[in-house]
């Protein structure tokens, strides 16, 4: 089966290749452990590589992803702007009609989206799709709800041969206890934690899951420096 590189330099060996093309991948953890800039060098990678690319950026406008990408010397900004990456702007969408709300007292229509209607969103020949922070969904759904709409859009991006990160904030994972993990391909948890010999706080990565592929259950841990993330050597 054919795999698409993480763009994280150590990690790829780790998942015989990189990720399953065409699969969906969960990453969870709480704010500041290091998601977004996951997905950053995947995305990276892929469109340099080639590969058509979607941003669903449901937290943050697309000039502070770019610059942020930037300062990583992971430079999308000339992929943004030839069209190979495309970063939809929900957050601006959503804060808009929470403000309508605010002022009006009354519901705007596409306030609450369903998951399966982020299809939509998506253009014709894309091969990568990054949803960060797909939580923000979860806020007036049930556990069942958000397990039934994430199923329909989890195997629609199968179906369609996107190869997807499903980014979600801890706070969400937890309360929709966690059924996320049970309709993707595969997870990677991260998490910041104390080292007890050090008594300074360190990131962690773990990969709790990945289909048809050879994984340990190690924790691996990595730093966030000027060039992305870097995994420490073991």
């Amino acid at each position: 089966m054919e795999r698409i590189s993480t763009g994280i330099d150590g990690l790829d060996a780790k998942l015989s290749g990189g990720y399953l093309k065409g699969k969906g991948i969960l990453v969870t953890g709480a704010s500041g452990t290091g998601k977004t800039i996951f997905a950053l060098h995947f995305i990276y990678k892929s469109c340099l590589d080639g590969k058509k690319c979607i941003l669903i950026a449901t937290e943050e406008i697309p000039e502070d992803i770019l610059y942020q990408g930037g300062i990583l010397g992971l430079d999308l900004n000339k992929y943004y702007e030839n069209g190979l990456l495309t970063i939809e702007r929900v957050f601006e969408s959503r804060s808009y009609q929470a403000d309508q709300k605010k002022k009006y007292g009354f519901e705007t229509e596409g306030l609450d989206v369903d998951l399966p209607n982020l299809t939509n969103s998506v253009p014709e020949g894309t091969d990568v799709v990054v949803i960060d922070n797909i939580g923000v969904f979860t806020l007036r759904l049930t556990a069942q709800d958000f397990r039934e709409q994430f199923d329909v859009l989890n195997y629609t991006f199968n179906k369609k041969g996107y190869t997807t990160i499903f980014i979600m904030d801890d706070t969400a994972y937890n309360m929709t206890h966690r059924i996320a993990d049970y309709s993707v391909y595969g997870s990677v948890k991260f998490v910041v934690k104390e080292n007890p010999y050090t008594d300074k706080m360190e990131r962690y990565l773990s990969i709790p899951k990945m289909r048809s592929t050879d994984i340990l259950p190690d924790v691996y841990k990595f730093e966030i420096t000027s060039e992305g993330i870097k995994l420490n050597k073991p």
